[in-house]
């Protein structure tokens, strides 16, 4: 079992800078990989960013790469999403995810946190 809490979200302008942190508990951290998702209203959640156990491998959406930075740190069982230069597109209820297992996929999110941009 992976518990996750997400915190960092708010209200901002565009252009401006948030980062977001989620920390796990449950099985130990350095075990899986993590992911962050979004889902904006009325749209699909989407893939936002993804790390493996150790940091070694990332992965982006194209409409953040350049632009947002995950990255986790095992001694704290977090991981973080650092988001610059943000769009009013990029507003949505983001959330993380824990990949436990090799073959489900995300298995265990947190319950997302609320990132809200305006022109």
């Amino acid at each position: 079992q992976v518990h996750l809490v997400e915190s960092g979200g708010g209200l901002v302008q565009a252009g401006d800078s948030l980062r977001l942190s989620c920390l796990a508990s449950g099985r130990t951290f350095r075990d899986y990989g993590m992911g962050w998702f979004r889902q904006a209203p009325g749209l699909e959640r989407e893939f936002v960013a993804g790390i493996n156990w150790n940091g070694a491998s990332k992965y982006y959406a194209g409409s953040v790469k350049g632009r947002f930075t995950i990255s986790r740190d095992n001694t704290k069982n977090t991981v973080y999403l650092q988001m610059n230069n943000l769009r009013p597109e990029d507003t949505a209820l983001y959330y993380c995810a824990a990949e436990t297992s090799t073959t489900d996929g995300y298995d265990y999110w947190g319950q997302g946190t609320q990132v809200t941009v305006s022109s």
